[in-house]
């Protein structure tokens, strides 16, 4: 299952709406075939874990250097429930079933209505043996957008802020690059790449003109969704987040707000919500992303849109780069108004991990308050 884990992981941010499932299939100590669950309309994990073990076992038998048995006594090791309805693929119980595996170990049960054990059920009576909840608290973790959704109607929101030590992006000018070093904007750019998508607000949009692509020193390795919140419609067209090639631009606005045509006409899928006061309803604009199929989501910026998440209980992980250096209290703060009164108020936040990159001091966490 480690290894099935091991594989999915090489998928994250590519899958949705489905999430990155991974899959091995192991006959003794002989691997025969692994797989991650491919783009939308793709083949799922189990498949191409499946096609890879029979070219694998074919291979032998041609060559005429082992017995060929197929794949019978294979034990499939997949890290959620195999689907059993019809979607953009067959189902993958049918795969199965058709390549003689007749042992499967799932780690997690899948919570989407239509699957929701079917799944096993239709394997079980088929007379194959499961063993179910291997390694389950790991799959749990890795498939937490996909569950968020299915639970919680809204992606899994991962926060990255990237401050002086005491708590600026600027100063009071406007100057902002860079002040973390190359260590902590190195990981940015992996978590991106484990995204589906990357949010930034319309503020950050016009400061700083953002590619959000992801990046391994100059090599593009992920474009994910580059997701605009902005609600009059601020941010031109000739910004990068609309120009940029790779990848798409969708841009969350207030409904009815002037210049969506413009925006549509640039390639950009424009997402209308209802306001709550003078704001977007950031929680309308999150359900909508994960009807989109949206599982998970990197908030880049900026302070204000950040504040707003966290005081909608919208944020379920925070990673922050602390540089040493200070601005003062003239400078941009990293973070807007939360509007507490009491300090008992403030955010909670557990499972605090703090590690060295480079000069930087990087800060993870997970928010206890998110809903």
């Amino acid at each position: 299952m480690q290894l099935a884990l091991r594989e999915a992981r090489k998928g994250q941010g590519r899958s949705f709406p489905n999430p990155c499932v991974g899959a091995v299939i192991v006959r003794g100590d002989e691997v025969l075939g692994r797989g991650h669950s491919r783009p939308a309309g793709g083949p799922h994990a189990e498949v191409v874990a499946i096609d890879q073990a029979l070219r694998r076992v074919e291979r032998v038998r041609r060559q005429g250097t082992g017995r060929s048995r197929g794949l019978k006594g294979a034990t499939l090791v997949v890290t959620l429930e195999p689907c059993c309805h019809q979607g953009r693929t067959p189902p993958c119980t049918e795969k199965i079933l058709a390549a003689g595996i007749d042992r499967i170990w799932v780690g997690l049960r899948d919570p989407n209505p239509l699957v929701a054990g079917g799944g096993l059920r239709r394997l079980r009576r088929a007379g194959v043996a499961l063993r179910t909840g291997v390694l389950e608290p790991e799959c749990r973790e890795h498939h937490r957008g996909f569950l968020s959704v299915i639970e919680r109607g809204r992606p899994w929101v991962v926060l990255k802020l990237a401050s002086t030590l005491d708590g600026r992006i600027a100063t009071a000018s406007g100057e902002s690059r860079w002040i973390t070093g190359e260590r902590s904007r190195a990981f940015v750019h992996e978590l991106r790449a484990h995204s589906d998508a990357v949010m930034v607000g319309s503020g950050t949009a016009l400061a700083d003109d953002p590619a959000l692509t992801a990046r391994r020193g100059d090599r593009l390795i992920h474009s994910p969704v580059r997701v605009l919140v902005d609600g009059r419609l601020r941010v031109p067209t000739r910004a990068q987040l609309y120009r940029e090639p790779e990848g798409e631009a969708w841009v969350v606005c207030a409904r009815g707000a002037r210049g969506r045509v413009a925006r549509a006409r640039a390639g950009a899928r424009v997402l209308e919500v209802r306001r709550r006061g003078r704001h977007l309803d950031l929680k309308a604009a999150l359900g909508r992303l994960a009807r989109e199929g949206l599982t998970q989501v990197l908030v880049e910026g900026g302070g204000g849109l950040a504040a707003a998440l966290l005081r909608s209980h919208c944020v379920d992980e925070i990673h922050w780069m602390l540089a040493p250096l200070l601005i003062g209290g003239d400078g941009r703060p990293a973070l807007g108004s939360l509007g507490l009164r009491r300090l008992e108020e403030a955010g909670s936040l557990c499972d605090v991990a703090v590690r060295r990159r480079g000069p930087d001091v990087h800060v993870a966490a997970r928010v206890s308050t998110a809903r």
